[in-house]
């Protein structure tokens, strides 16, 4: 089933051309890794996609709904949910409590003070703990956890939102290799499990061919290149403008 539909999606800031026709489409149950140079177009179209940018043509749906130039919040509660280059958590609560306070946005609990939040079952942000491997230290401060532990922790907290779509801005930036390894498995396992989606940026090439079900290359704006890691490899227009080498 197609989850999330783009199409011919343009936007120009003065005389950049940040993105140019640019039409894709993701299915439930898939993982899309979207790579290009700086200034490919991959931020602006992510903007699009969660509202913070309204685009200056085309359109965009989600599960069949038209969802262009919708608010960040209203989209967000369709079911697209969005994580950081830079994680960004609360590092004086506890691990718990960041769960929770992002399952606020579910519920209109948020309208009854900061206090409210401690009132809410705790047995959904646990298991999105356990899904996440961080079930072992619920109640340690945020600000206790090495790196790998607060992406993990961004990852539970984005999926607190119950997303259908899942949008990752460089998830793996700053981690060692088998933490990449460790955090790109658990996003893939719970995109089978849940049948949910992943759009995601990357830089580091191993978190793309390693997890990718697809890998979509932008250049300059526009879409240069769609397929499997192994077409993208030999694609001559993404190695001379990508990958560094060309024949």
């Amino acid at each position: 089933m197609t989850l999330l539909s783009v199409s011919r999606l343009s936007k120009s800031f003065g005389g950049v051309r940040a993105l140019v026709d640019v039409s894709f489409e993701l299915e439930a149950g898939r993982m899309l890794a979207m790579i290009g140079p700086n200034g490919a177009g991959k931020s602006t179209c992510f903007n699009i996609l969660t509202g913070q940018l309204e685009p200056d043509a085309g359109e965009v749906t989600l599960a069949g709904g038209r969802i262009t130039g919708m608010r960040s919040r209203a989209i967000a509660r369709l079911g697209v949910g969005r994580t950081f280059q830079t994680a960004a958590v609360f590092g004086s609560l506890t691990l718990l409590e960041n769960v929770q306070v992002a399952r606020l946005a579910l519920t209109n609990a948020w309208q009854n003070g900061v206090a409210s939040v401690f009132a809410l079952d705790t047995t959904e942000a646990l298991a999105l703990l356990k899904s996440v491997g961080l079930d072992d230290r619920i109640t340690r401060p945020a600000s206790s956890l090495a790196y790998g532990g607060v992406k993990r922790l961004e990852l539970a907290i984005a999926l607190a939102a119950k997303p259908r779509l899942l949008l990752m801005d460089e998830p793996t930036a700053g981690m060692a290799a088998d933490e990449r390894r460790a955090l790109m498995q658990l996003v893939r396992r719970i995109v089978r499990e849940h049948n949910t989606a992943a759009l995601f940026t990357e830089h580091s090439m191993d978190a793309v061919f390693g997890f990718a079900d697809e890998v979509m290359v932008l250049d300059r704006g526009k879409l240069i290149a769609r397929g499997t890691g192994d077409a993208i490899r030999n694609d001559p227009a993404v190695q001379a403008a990508y990958l560094g080498y060309s024949h």
